[in-house]
């Protein structure tokens, strides 16, 4: 009886006590904790045996005339001084802000070397320990200047290989209004064949992305922390468009909501494409020819039968058209422009696996619109329609080559 009388009184004290002071204060007492704990060097665990473990990620790199100039981040838990740099063997003067690069801190060091275009040089960096981190450049290429000029090229070829192929892909529109409702659910599957291809590819090069950035901030995980987060934002912006929409009261509603789920699905994925068309040019790695061109144009394009699909039965004014192509095919120009002036391994992992998030939930809401009457959804029409959507962007794929 004593001990209920004593915990009612606490509880009338608590009670009294505002509710964000009671929810601040275990973050409180935690904070002075740990940082007590850090700022007395970890009492009782003694000092630390073995040598330094130095790590750098190289995070961009930019020729200009006669300089090396490295982007680099500390991927390791010890500050790192680098004492010297060579390029193939050879020592080389360098400059840097500073005489070492803190945990998670980031440099540019900028090495003078007389490089050649087309030639192929390895970058080592000698830290103050004797440790050697290397580096490789595959093909030496001018950065070019970030100007306005460089920008609106970098627009005009998001607009080639991004608005426009999407574009020519809606104007299936017509078809598609035109044919049975067996064949549209064998054209939505043919949508979910090329989303999952896309989900599948996006999801590859984001991890492929991620390795070659600073593992302290992600590495790995980000792909797939950003397709987590699209999902969830995804699914919310569905709920919410459905909810306005009235739901299943009205089909030529919900059909444009999907075609719009659809179009964002794209553009993330079109983002991450922008991304790598972008960095790629910047590092003179990307061929502009009419061919590339041309294999983008005829790749992308069947994105645009992915929008329109779940519009057949309704007649969607043309000013939502322009708005759905736009939005599936624009954020390749943003992510052109990303690629090229600020491109980060992290940024591009986390953004090309929201993609491939994004682009899953797309997938999971067309599921459903390929049942037929009997509740089946996988019958052999539709199985044969995944499968050729995921082959159709196989085989044009295959003519884009970065």
């Amino acid at each position: 009886m004593e001990a209920r009388a004593a915990t009612r009184e606490a509880g009338i004290r608590f009670g009294r006590v505002p509710a964000w002071v009671l929810g601040a204060l275990p973050l409180l007492l935690a904070a002075l904790a740990i940082g007590g704990f850090a700022a007395l060097g970890g009492p009782g665990l003694g000092e630390r045996a073995g040598p330094p473990v130095e790590e750098l990620a190289f995070e961009r790199t930019v020729l200009e005339p006669g300089r090396i100039v490295l982007h680099v981040r500390n991927d390791g838990p010890d500050p790192v001084q680098v004492a010297q740099v060579t390029v193939n063997d050879g020592f080389a003067q360098f400059a840097m802000d500073g005489t070492e690069i803190g945990q998670l801190g980031s440099r540019e060091i900028a090495v003078e070397y007389p490089w050649v275009e087309g030639e192929a040089y390895e970058v080592a960096l000698l830290t103050s320990t004797g440790g050697t981190i290397a580096h490789e450049v595959p093909v030496a290429v001018e950065t070019p200047d970030t100007d306005v000029g460089f920008l609106g090229l970098l627009a005009l070829l998001g607009v080639y290989v991004g608005v426009i192929p999407v574009a020519l892909g809606m104007l299936w529109l017509p078809f598609v209004g035109r044919v049975g409702e067996n064949w549209v659910r064998v054209l939505l599957a043919i949508t979910v064949g090329l989303l999952g291809f896309l989900a599948l590819d996006a999801t590859l090069e984001a991890v492929e992305i991620a390795g070659e950035g600073a593992a302290v901030l992600g590495g790995a995980a980000l792909p797939f922390l950003g397709a987590a987060l699209a999902y969830l934002a995804l699914t919310g912006v569905d709920a919410h468009l459905r909810a306005r929409a009235g739901r299943a009261r009205d089909a030529g509603a919900a059909g444009a909501t999907l075609a719009l789920l659809v179009a964002v699905g794209i553009g993330l994925h079109n983002l991450g494409e922008g991304l790598a068309i972008g960095s790629a040019y910047a590092i003179g790695a990307l061929a502009l020819g009419a061919f590339l061109v041309v294999g983008f144009a005829i790749h992308n394009t069947t994105e645009g039968l992915a929008i329109v699909a779940p519009l057949a039965g309704g007649r969607p004014r043309l000013r939502r058209l322009v708005g759905l192509g736009l939005i599936a095919g624009a954020p390749a120009i943003l992510g052109a422009w990303i690629g090229a002036v600020a491109f980060n391994p992290a940024l591009a992992a986390f953004l090309i696996g929201a993609g491939a998030g994004a682009i899953l939930q797309v997938i999971l809401q067309l599921m459903p619109s390929l049942r037929d009457r009997a509740g089946r959804a996988l019958t052999p029409a539709t199985v044969a329609g995944i499968a050729g959507g995921a082959a159709i962007m196989y085989v044009t794929g295959l003519l884009v080559s970065l």
